[in-house]
């Protein structure tokens, strides 16, 4: 069967977020319904009996439903305003701590170096790292609203306990959460259940509160009655909450275990190494992925690697299918080859204990398990010199369906990130890992081609500032870094710089974004790159960064003009004479329905700003409509056989502003 791409992925995502909704809302009609039953039989005496549906629709029923309805969307509300925060409110809730990105612990350095590589080939922001430093079980799970604003949260068992390529098959796992939208579905699944348990919540208080009551009582205590009434209602209450959260969390759990199934496989896409996240699987089977010094344990398992958490019904409720099926699923046989070479390795009274289905303590999965587990050494490929500007083989597949590389990870992508991050000099890599360094970094990508005089001159545009100034020290290390390394360094160094800049406060993002188009127009004119850049920073630095882009046009028709604008400029880049890109721009659009040349002429001139709307209202298209336009923009720019360097700036554009990760374009 073929494995869905990143579109498909993320039409799926928009579907179950609209079905969770409805379930939601369903969950609390049936609630207020239970809870006004209760409430009907209670004051039955004082409406002399008339039937429920009366009853509900008196002032009785109405300010008891207004009321439940309050209660849970009060609830739903607190929480997610709690985690208006994103990721980062996510991770502090569990207790975790932030990856000092120049960690000398050679685990963690393990981990940084693991999620760099795989940002890079994949053309994602690199995410900010946490660590649950007193968590031994093996899990992580990523938070927030969108793919440029991602925390990746692992345990101190995960990074200690695993092999890199298993951590890097967990690593992958978690990416695919990225790419395929499921962070903001999780984060609302914690705020949706949140809302549905306040009715528990506030019938085991009641319940509480009718049993404190009664031990302070006497024989002669006339309100007797009235404490019956309240511990009856709250057991009555406690009992829908937690049913509610019980339904609540069988459909959450149903749709978690198809996204985790899902993401094991495409761990295996991107790491091309199935015994990687087998091995990390198997593990977890040997050991555990619970997490025990967390009171979010459950709240959080729906969005975990493995299971989070200790609960009855576990073939009901559990957010992840069962490990065995899970390893057997990413590869036939690969749980039988791993159980052997645990074999292989332990010592013979370990393997006794197995044979005699002794378990360990603390084990989740596997009978027979012991303490030492398989370590799986896989060869790693050759890190490639292939730049970013591409010569691509016609015949290519990748190269005729560009949208099938967008959430993906190649292995010529991986070894392009492998061997851009061996050239990185350590000073300038570790300046992108602080605020002032990835600041400096966006100044020096916009000077670095103009010689010392041009550089001083354009600096002093930008006002004084104790970290947003241009401070010329860190700029000397900079900027003779990037010219040494060339402008394919230009995108993955401000991926690796993204975590430092996401810490920035929102006025000092917008100062910078101020200080960037500043120095943009300083010439009086503007690059791709330029372009590029402040479309990046504005993107996932501005005030809409984690908003999500609704869905706006199901066809193409309302947004021909802007394809008319982008694809106008795409042929024109990608051709050396007019009558050329007249062609290869009627070829480009001939692949929309409905499309006249009459109707949607090439255009002789477009400008920035008409470039920008046009991609605007582009993102407003439904997911499955997207690939065709990154493969009419791919048609253009590789129409002569050659990727270069303006290029795929464009092409990085158009699917950045698209949510559309696009990889490096080596092949």
């Amino acid at each position: 069967m073929a494995h869905p791409g990143f579109f498909q992925r993320q039409a799926s995502a928009r579907r179950n977020t609209s079905l969770l909704v409805f379930l939601f809302l369903t969950a609390v009609v049936l609630i207020t319904l239970a809870v006004c039953l209760v409430g009907y039989f209670v004051t039955r005496s004082e409406t002399s009996g008339q039937p429920f549906h009366y009853w509900l629709l008196s002032s009785h029923g109405l300010i008891t439903a207004a009321a439940v309805v309050t209660l849970i969307c009060m609830g739903s509300l607190i929480r997610w305003a709690d985690l208006a925060g994103g990721g980062s409110r996510v991770a502090k809730m569990v207790g975790a701590r932030p990856i000092d990105p120049d960690t000398r612990d050679s685990d963690e350095r393990k981990l940084r170096n693991i999620v760099e590589e795989m940002a890079i080939a994949s053309g994602v922001p690199v995410p900010e790292l946490y660590l649950m430093d007193d968590e031994t079980g093996i899990n992580a799970f990523v938070a927030g609203y969108s793919p440029g604003s991602a925390v990746m949260v692992v345990t101190h068992g995960a990074i200690t306990q695993l092999t890199r390529d298993e951590l890097q098959g967990v690593v992958g796992h978690e990416f695919s959460h990225i790419f395929n939208g499921d962070m903001r579905l999780n984060v609302r699944l914690i705020a949706l259940l949140s809302g549905i348990l306040m009715i528990g919540q506030i019938g085991s208080f009641l319940l509480r509160a009718s049993f404190y009551s009664g031990g302070r009582s006497t024989a002669r205590n006339r309100d007797g009655r009235a404490q019956a009434t309240m511990g009856i209602l709250g057991i009555a209450l406690f009992l829908i909450g937690y049913v509610g959260v019980f339904f609540g969390r069988l459909i959450q759990a149903a749709v978690s275990r198809q996204r985790e199934n899902l993401a094991d496989a495409s761990s295996v896409q991107f790491t091309r190494n199935p015994e990687g996240i087998g091995g990390a699987l198997f593990k977890i089977g040997l050991r555990s992925s619970y997490l025990d010094t967390t009171g979010h344990a459950s709240d959080m398992n729906h969005m975990c690697f493995g299971e989070a958490t200790r609960m009855k019904f576990t073939s009901l409720l559990a957010s992840h299918p069962p490990i065995e099926q899970r390893i057997n699923a990413i590869q036939p046989g690969l749980m039988a080859r791993l159980k052997s070479r645990l074999r292989d390795t332990e010592p013979a009274d370990d393997l006794r204990a197995a044979t005699a289905g002794q378990r360990p303590s603390g084990a989740s999965g596997f009978a027979g398990a012991t303490a030492e587990v398989y370590s799986s050494v896989s060869g790693r490929r050759a890190a490639s010199t292939n730049p970013i500007v591409a010569t691509p083989d016609p015949g290519s597949a990748g190269v005729q369906k560009l949208s099938e590389r967008v959430g993906t990870v190649s292995p010529e992508g991986e070894d392009f990130a492998i061997h851009l991050l061996r050239r990185l000099p350590s000073t300038f890599r570790g300046l992108l890992y602080t605020r002032a360094g990835a600041i400096q970094l966006c100044y020096a990508l916009l000077i670095n081609h103009l010689d010392q005089q041009q550089q001083t001159e354009c600096l002093r545009l930008l006002p004084g500032h104790s970290l947003l100034g241009a401070q010329p020290d860190l700029l000397a290390k900079l900027v003779p870094a990037l010219q040494s390394l060339g402008e394919a360094v230009r995108f993955p160094a401000l991926e690796l710089a993204m975590p430092a800049l996401r810490k920035l406060d929102p006025e000092e993002r917008a100062e910078l974004i101020r200080n960037v188009r500043k120095l943009v127009d300083a010439d009086n004119r503007i690059t791709l790159f330029e372009l590029a850049l402040t479309s990046f920073l504005s993107r996932h630095l501005g005030v809409d960064a984690d908003r999500a882009i609704p869905v706006r046009h199901n066809s193409y028709k309302p947004a021909m003009p802007a394809l008319q604008r982008l694809l106008s400029l795409l042929a024109r880049a990608g051709s050396s004479d007019s009558q050329q890109a007249e062609s290869l721009y009627h070829e480009a659009m001939a692949g929309f329905p409905g499309n006249g040349s009459a109707d949607t002429p090439m255009l002789s001139k477009v400008t920035m700003r008409q470039l920008q709307e046009a991609l605007k209202v582009l993102n407003g298209l439904s997911p499955l409509l997207k690939p065709a336009v990154i493969d009419a923009c791919g048609h253009c720019i590789t129409y002569d056989g050659v990727i270069d360097v303006r290029e795929y700036e464009l092409m990085r554009l158009v699917a950045d502003q698209m949510d559309c990760p696009m990889p490096p374009m080596t092949v």
